[in-house]
């Protein structure tokens, strides 16, 4: 027989959801009590009463504050996606309906890490907004953005830069040498290069960094795309600069024990033309929230 919701499974409220997830970022039942707006008494009976319901003690007590336990880990990004899939629901109906078109520009290496969720969820929330998505190097963003010729951008930009003004941040990451794992070309001298066309922050801020320590090195390689430069590493041929978190096997994040200075993080900034309408406008607090919720992933 089909069990549908709510026939032989306890379902959980939001609110015991929301209360967990404000306790595991501020560490404290006290500190969490003043968020939502409960006293600390209510707060511990909330956390009881979904411990009770999935048979597990979600956090640890470590003096005046608590840790989540392996089974809290384990709730976490499940608590928030029902959080977020709740605001969407919530958004779909309630939100006032927005028509148009956002021309959105994007650097071309973000193409497959970031846009699709962030698509897909708007899509959702706002049927009625077409997204026109423009795909270059940051540059040529910033100009087209200029131009008029695109109505949003993210940009990518060393955190010392000056162009980090006028703009949101939202997400910081930093950049690490790749190369491939058991690789040699990370001891070659001059070290081979594997980087992006001129204009690129990352690979303006890989040549600074090697500058400074009077390391030598060659460009031996160069592709406006992400994979070109993972070709040459992939052949052992050059190390590149590259964002930490997408340095995956079979490549390697190389560092001080190779012989290669910091490179230090980079911003990624959004940024609305000067007549940006109401499509645009909600297309960008929607970009915000997408990146807010990777940093507390």
């Amino acid at each position: 027989m089909d069990i549908g919701p709510g026939k032989g499974t306890a379902l959980i409220e939001t609110d015991l959801y929301r209360t967990f997830l404000v306790i595991s970022e501020t560490g404290s039942f006290s500190r969490a009590s003043e968020v939502v707006g409960r006293t600390p008494s209510a707060v511990s009976m909330q956390i009881k009463k979904l411990e009770t319901i999935l048979g597990v003690s979600l956090f640890a007590r470590e003096g005046r504050s608590v840790r989540l336990t392996a089974e809290g880990e384990a709730l976490l990004g499940y608590a928030r996606r029902i959080l977020m899939l709740n605001a969407e629901a919530v958004a779909l109906f309630r939100a006032p309906a927005i028509e148009g078109e956002v021309r959105f520009g994007a650097p071309s290496d973000f193409g497959t890490r970031f846009l699709p969720n962030i698509l897909t969820r708007f899509a959702r929330t706002h049927p009625g907004v077409n997204v026109d998505v423009h795909l270059d190097g940051s540059p040529q963003l910033l100009h087209k953005l200029k131009e008029r010729q695109l109505d949003l951008i993210l940009y990518t930009v060393r955190t010392d830069s000056d162009l980090v003004r006028g703009g949101e941040i939202v997400h910081t990451e930093p950049l690490a040498w790749a190369g491939l794992e058991g690789g040699v070309a990370y001891s070659r001298d001059p070290l081979p290069l594997a980087l992006s066309v001129s204009g690129c922050p990352w690979r303006k801020a890989a040549r600074i960094a090697l500058d400074k320590t009077e390391h030598p090195y060659r460009i031996a390689y160069q592709s406006f795309h992400n994979a070109g430069q993972e070709a040459a590493l992939l052949a052992d041929l050059a190390v590149a600069p590259f964002p930490a978190s997408v340095i995956a096997p079979p490549l390697q994040r190389l560092d001080e024990r190779h012989g290669l200075p910091e490179i230090g993080d980079y911003n990624l900034i959004l940024k609305e033309g000067a007549k940006a309408g109401k499509a645009t406008d909600a297309f960008a607090r929607h970009v915000v929230e997408c990146f807010r919720e990777i940093s507390n992933s």
